[in-house]
């Protein structure tokens, strides 16, 4: 392309959501490959974070450890729920050799497909899940436990509020802050569609969050008998919320990628349905994921283990593509048929076993 030439319209979209809402790129959730054991822990003046989330990191600089655990939470949630599917939520190889991970994903978070909306979702409700433990656990001089739940209950039923319930309201509050970035004068615009279903997609992981708060009790009385129960709300486990996302993911939304009044259907006959705060939301079709493309951060199915009995996505039929696959034979030697023989060791026999493993062509 020659100087001074337009620029095409999907790179028009991808730059309007860069500039407008820089956590959608490739930006703060990197923090969570050094929390996952990189080489080194950035602080807050970290080139992955933007000007404004430098400036909250230097406001709340205790917050920082859980910030990058945030993300960490968020990428390794993605990468278990598809780790058998053809999109893995992972980088190419040639770029998770070098130092380049962070930008070889950045096209796949601004590319506004399906895939996009649950990076967006899952990292935002990492945020909020790690903030409010941090609150819990006392290492944040803003926040603690929930103290609106400290007293009440019902005598009637022989229980009370107490312990300490995660207070979550402030950790979607300061997950608000650090990603959204407030947009205006864009409706109508190529691309704001994009910018709106970023921030949607973000309030739908914080959402998820809250929604799976549950309720845990203890005992108290004579011999265990459970006369009175002490209460506290709790968040659940972060695989039981990137459960629920990943059932959203299967069931998102096309929208139109010109934003109106409100978030549209991309399906003109089905724009009377409302769209829920819960759903995932998605403006271009994803790609299938075959064939590596480093320019979109697509590592491809080359290489990768299936399972050849399996009709699911990690099935060697859908997971290669058709291209078909290769079989060896793997050697696994190991100790079993330990006994303990006295005094004092342990004798075991020596097992081989003989497995067949299979890799996509």
């Amino acid at each position: 392309m020659g100087r001074g030439a337009p620029l095409g319209p999907r790179l028009l979209r991808a730059a309007l959501l860069l500039a407008l809402c820089p956590a959608a790129g490739s930006t703060w959730m990197w923090l969570g490959i050094a929390a996952a054991g990189g080489p080194e822990k950035p602080g807050c003046a970290s080139p992955p974070l933007s000007r404004r989330q430098q400036d909250l990191c230097e406001q709340k600089p205790e917050l920082m450890s859980a910030i990058r655990e945030g993300a960490r939470l968020g990428l390794q949630e993605c990468r278990s729920q598809f780790r058998h599917e053809r999109w893995d939520c992972r980088s190419p190889p040639a770029a998770r050799r070098g130092t380049a991970a962070p930008a070889a994903l950045g096209p796949q978070l601004s590319s506004g497909t399906k895939e996009t909306a649950f990076i967006s979702a899952v990292t935002a409700a990492g945020l909020v899940h790690s903030v409010t433990r941090s609150c819990s656990a006392g290492n944040v001089t803003e926040c603690s436990c929930d103290v609106t739940l400290r007293h009440g209950g019902s005598v009637s039923e022989g229980w009370h509020w107490g312990g300490c319930s995660d207070d979550i309201h402030y950790g979607m509050a300061f997950s608000r802050k650090f990603l959204d970035v407030p947009f205006k004068n864009i409706t109508g615009k190529s691309g704001s569609g994009l910018v709106a279903m970023n921030l949607h997609n973000n309030e739908a992981g914080r959402q998820a969050v809250a929604k799976l708060m549950s309720v845990d009790c203890r005992c108290h009385g004579v011999s265990g008998s459970c006369a009175v129960k002490t209460c506290w709300k709790t968040m659940s486990s972060f695989e039981k919320i990137g459960r629920f996302l990943k059932d959203k993911y299967e069931n998102s939304i096309q929208i139109s990628d010109r934003l109106k009044k409100k978030l549209r259907r991309k399906e003109k006959s089905q724009r009377k349905i409302p769209i829920g705060k819960e759903d995932l939301l998605y403006v271009n079709k994803s790609p299938n994921y075959c064939v590596e493309d480093q320019k979109l951060g697509i590592p491809g199915t080359q290489g990768r283990e299936c399972n050849r009995t399996s009709q699911g996505p990690e099935g060697c039929n859908l997971l290669c593509c058709g291209r078909g696959y290769n079989t060896h034979v793997v050697r696994h030697v190991e100790r079993c048929e330990c006994k303990f023989v006295w005094c004092c060791y342990v004798r075991c026999r020596r097992c081989e076993t003989m497995t067949d493993v299979h890799t996509c062509k």
